[in-house]
């Protein structure tokens, strides 16, 4: 968890001390670097409070909110790397118009586009699931109030509110992605245009951290989304599944950025100069 939260606060820290950061693909890292803090810490501290104290008791109105913060933080960020692939696309297909495009505003209202579509996504399956009657016991065999297994805590018919998480659930990965492969079909094309090999290895490894990124929150997304919907003889497989989800996109995405983009791992070190 610490490891999480100083790779994340560094990134957000680099780019508000430093005026030359304030570019679109920063401003998305930023962006990106505070969702997953704040996903993170939305279930991770309470899953470390259970195992130092073994206690597990929460109530019905943190868990919901838990859960909604959770759906809502996931979502957003899975809108904000469709952004991102967009993103990408305008500095390999419009280099020279990228930043009269790509302006700062422009950036910050696709950002808030991402965080309402969420909200409105979310805020579905949530209503359906708060209507539902729970008589008890209310115990969860899972580390934090995910939709999945609320539900089937349910003492009446939940049969609409699984179909709508289920929904609400495809519609945020499925979404995303055919934008995100629609903005690399055209920038796989543009690249084949380029007639030199080291132009067109230049030009891909532009979008070589997002590619990263994106491969490791739909790996993880979707193995979560499998499992969650499989019956198990044990739940320790969908409960691992979830943690992971919760705990490696926000590691590893800061490493990734530190290490494959050259001007964050600069500002980075600056920033850890001045620190210490």
């Amino acid at each position: 968890m610490l490891c999480i939260i100083l790779g994340n606060l560094l990134i957000m820290f680099a780019f508000l001390t430093d005026y030359t950061m304030h570019t679109p693909m920063f401003s998305l890292i930023f962006s990106l670097a505070f969702l997953d803090l704040m996903s993170s810490t939305t279930t991770v501290p309470k899953f470390l409070a259970v195992l130092i104290s073994d206690s597990g008791v929460i109530s019905i109105t943190a868990c919901f909110t838990q859960m909604f913060f959770y759906g809502f933080l996931k979502a957003a960020e899975a809108f904000l790397l469709g952004v991102m692939a967009y993103d990408r696309y305008l500095a390999i297909c419009n280099p020279l118009h990228y930043f009269t495009i790509t302006c700062s505003n422009l950036v910050w209202k696709l950002v808030f586009c991402c965080w309402a579509l969420a909200f409105c996504i979310v805020v579905v399956p949530m209503t359906a699931t708060i209507r539902l009657p729970f008589c008890g016991p209310n115990k969860l065999v899972h580390f934090f109030c995910d939709h999945s297994t609320v539900i089937k805590l349910a003492c009446g018919d939940h049969l609409i509110s699984t179909y709508t998480g289920i929904g609400v659930g495809l519609c945020i990965m499925i979404t995303p992605s055919f934008y995100i492969v629609y903005s690399y079909f055209r920038i796989i094309k543009s690249v084949f245009k380029i007639k030199s090999s080291h132009g067109r290895l230049k030009a891909l490894s532009t979008c070589s951290s997002h590619l990263l990124v994106l491969s490791v929150f739909y790996l993880v997304g979707a193995g979560v989304f499998i499992s969650s919907r499989i019956p198990y003889k044990s739940g320790d497989v969908p409960i691992m599944a979830a943690f992971l989800q919760n705990v490696t996109p926000p590691l590893i995405n800061p490493i990734i950025y530190c290490l494959k983009t050259k001007e964050m791992q600069a500002h980075v070190l600056k920033l850890i100069k001045k620190i210490t």
